[in-house]
């Protein structure tokens, strides 16, 4: 007889959203650099980061998935969403 094949609560999607927050904004944060400066990519990138990781921590205080990418990937994806703004308002 098989065994068991009930899902655990920590394999559904929303295990996913931390991990896909970190990679995208790491991807964010990466394009701000200056010689790469991919502006669509980094404000596509940013704005799902912080998306995916507010999501992802929201999750994460309910047991499922973990907090520290979740929390690192929306801090990242801020970082990329944000870059150009504060730069255009610091400009001489």
């Amino acid at each position: 007889m098989p065994a068991n094949t009930a899902p655990d609560p920590a394999d559904t999607p929303a295990g996913a959203l931390g991990p896909t927050a970190l990679v995208l904004g790491a991807i964010a944060a990466v394009s701000t650099w200056p010689t790469i400066m991919l502006l669509p990519v980094m404000f596509l990138a940013g704005g799902l980061a912080v998306t995916f990781g507010l999501m992802g921590a929201h999750y994460a205080r309910l047991g499922i998935g973990r907090m520290w990418t979740a929390v690192t990937g929306a801090v990242l994806g801020a970082t990329g969403l944000l870059y150009l703004p504060f730069l255009l308002l610091l400009a001489p």
